[in-house]
């Protein structure tokens, strides 16, 4: 693939030469797909959460469509384990100029920082903890400053590649997760994880889901997204990774306006693979129109607004 360096964006380190990344969770772990992922666009990918050991996850039905491009979730961190996933992590950095990501988690620190520490020793660029999902034991720790200082200090201390965290929506004040994560070591934030959802079948009188409780994703959660990457964005001097509901280029621009530096992207691949295209394409002729070097020189802009009130 042709690098287009208005598009290439550093973070923490790394160069991804477009910032568009696979979010954790969306497609399987197989390297073929994720390689197929870069000829089509994507600067880096996120693996799909990877455990100490092997997880089967919940059973059928864990994901379902709510119509207007929006699903519900619940599969439960279902993965091979980290012992036989590295062997596909190896696989994966196969592809030149792909950054691969991690997504890893555990019953406890240690759990999480062995993974993490494993996960680097078969070539990840970087690691992305995931203390959020909604539907699992790790929700607990990402609405808890303390305790994802706690996590996220044991991580960094076990890896010397870059440290993604992943934060979850579901709390009262998610800046104050995000300076705690920080604090304690992040070099950069990914916002946001899926937000909180329940939906029952009016017939059977039992949620739909296998699990009940699922993740939210897709259009419907991009303004929710857009708005805590605004407010971290004001809080924190790391990175910010937007996530949430993006389906074109315009989404894209909204959270690099609000203060994003890259984005992750999910639910839109329920169209194919030449959506990234689209998206990559559409950004540079974006770029290209008003003359800007950089999709980075966008970064935090709308933060520079004045509000518009009535006079006295």
């Amino acid at each position: 693939m042709k690098l287009n360096k208005p598009l290439n964006v550093s973070i923490a380190g790394l160069e991804f030469n477009s910032p568009l990344i696979l979010a954790s969770g969306i497609l399987g772990v197989s390297p073929p797909t994720m390689h197929i992922l870069a000829d089509y666009g994507m600067g880096g990918i996120t693996t799909k959460s990877i455990g100490p050991v092997k997880r089967k996850g919940y059973p059928n039905p864990s994901i379902i469509g709510l119509g207007n491009d929006t699903f519900l979730n619940a599969v439960g961190l279902a993965n091979p384990g980290i012992e036989r996933f590295s062997h596909e992590i190896t696989e994966i950095k196969k592809k030149e100029g792909l950054v691969v990501i991690v997504s890893v988690f555990g019953d406890n620190s240690n759990d999480f920082a062995r993974t993490a520490s494993l996960a680097e020793k078969a070539g990840a660029d970087a690691i992305e903890i995931n203390i959020s999902c909604p539907h699992a034991e790790v929700s607990s720790i990402g609405v808890d400053p303390k305790i994802t200082f706690e996590y996220v200090r044991a991580v960094k201390k076990a890896i010397h590649c870059p440290l993604f965290v992943k934060l979850t929506p579901n709390v009262t004040d998610i800046v104050k997760i995000g300076m705690s994560a920080e604090k304690a070591g992040a070099d950069a934030l990914v916002a946001i994880n899926t937000v909180s959802g329940l939906a029952i079948d009016i017939n059977t009188h039992r949620p739909i889901l296998a699990h009940g409780i699922g993740g939210l994703s897709g259009r419907a959660i991009k303004p929710i997204g857009v708005r805590h990457v605004f407010n971290l964005s004001k809080a924190v001097s790391i990175p910010i990774i937007g996530c949430g509901g993006i389906f074109n280029y315009e989404d894209v621009l909204e959270y690099f306006l609000a203060g994003a530096s890259a984005v992750q992207l999910g639910s839109c691949l329920y169209y194919g693979y030449d959506i990234i295209t689209q998206i990559r394409d559409n950004l540079i002729r974006y770029l290209e129109t008003r003359k800007l070097d950089s999709i980075s020189q966008l970064t935090g802009l709308a933060h520079h607004y004045k509000e518009i009130g009535f006079d006295d």
